[in-house]
């Protein structure tokens, strides 16, 4: 496994810091706060933006989750690994002889061995 380097790090938090800190500003240099017309249009637009944000993620969400349920029942990923054991000829001689073994995504061996 790859690890971050510290200047990654670093560029990873700053960017993370950037955005999380919004564009919402109070609008104090065009209208008046004490208005009741900017105070609740500045509201509504909060929560607005608050609820559609939530609801477009809560959607993109359960998306995401039903295509990776409907995908991962189909996904065989499978390796072929090659061991090499050691046995000694007949006639005193050491050689190397493959074992090849079929395993699954996480390594475990699939069962029974590859027959060519």
């Amino acid at each position: 496994m790859k690890t971050r380097g510290p200047i990654s790090c670093v560029l990873l938090a700053a960017a993370i810091g950037v955005f999380s800190a919004g564009c919402a500003t109070q609008p104090h240099a065009v209208t008046s706060p004490y208005h009741p017309g900017p105070v609740v249009g500045q509201t509504l637009g909060t929560g607005a933006g608050f609820v559609g944000g939530n609801v477009t993620g809560a959607a993109i969400g359960f998306g995401e989750g039903v295509v990776r349920g409907t995908v991962a029942p189909f996904n065989n990923t499978t390796r072929l690994v090659r061991r090499w054991r050691t046995e000694t000829t007949p006639d005193g001689r050491v050689i190397q002889v493959p074992e090849e073994i079929l395993v699954d995504a996480y390594g475990r061996p699939v069962e029974g061995k590859l027959k060519w």
